[in-house]
């Protein structure tokens, strides 16, 4: 299976699969690094990670215009249902087939509510498995050791936050590939904001020096990379 990913900036991601594209947190409107906006976006399956509203995003307005299905935790597909899109609830730990492949649910150290302060329940990351091809799309997390878990699954792209503040700095996504052992490791929610300004270049030459075995693709929001 061919799988393309394209970064629409901050930990919004598109992954093309044959026969159904998904969407993953997005957060365009807003995004100053967006290079398209929610009505340019045509997904099949949109994957949220956590209720911020740099995370939940677009997805309702998406899922209304598309009938894209909606897959994210408990609270937050039954408010994704409450807004009259289509939801498919998960939680931590959990899996479930969809015809693109499997999701599930990884664990993520962070907060999470609904833009209006309400729970939102647990936050998660991804583990993707797109036939032969793992994805591990840790979202907003702050590292932690069990990442060594999710790495024995034989990760081909793990997708890591870089930004620090909010999330793993660049030093702690060093020390997350170390534990996770991807073939290629992308960064992603950065330069979005002052406040998690990063040069990826630098991150890619320390992994390069620590992880040589592992390829680091900096993309710019817009860019693609293919597995």
């Amino acid at each position: 299976m061919s799988v393309k990913l394209t970064w629409y900036g901050h930990a919004c991601w598109s992954i093309e699969v044959p026969k159904a594209t998904i969407l993953i947190d997005p957060y365009l409107a807003g995004n100053p690094t967006a290079p398209v906006t929610p009505d340019q976006v045509k997904p099949d399956y949109i994957l949220v990670s956590h209720g911020h509203g740099d995370h939940l995003g677009d997805t309702v307005a998406i899922a209304t215009r598309t009938g894209a299905l909606v897959i994210a935790n408990y609270e937050i597909a039954s408010y994704c249902q409450g807004q009259g899109c289509k939801a498919h609830p998960l939680h931590i730990g959990g899996s479930r087939e969809f015809p693109f492949g499997r999701v599930k649910l990884t664990i993520a150290h962070h907060g999470s509510s609904f833009p209006d302060g309400r729970y939102a329940g647990n936050p998660c990351g991804f583990l993707l498995t797109l036939g032969k091809i793992k994805i591990y799309d840790a979202a907003d997390t702050g590292l932690f050791y069990d990442m060594k878990l999710i790495g024995e699954e034989g990760i081909d792209v793990a997708l890591l936050p870089i930004g620090d503040n909010f999330t793993m700095g660049p030093a702690d996504a060093v020390r997350a590939a170390k534990l996770i052992k991807p073939k290629v490791v992308i960064p992603m929610h950065y330069n979005t904001f002052e406040m998690i300004s990063q040069d990826a270049k630098s991150f890619a030459a320390r992994v390069k020096k620590e992880l040589p075995r592992v390829k680091v693709v900096p993309l710019k929001p817009g860019e693609s990379f293919s597995v």
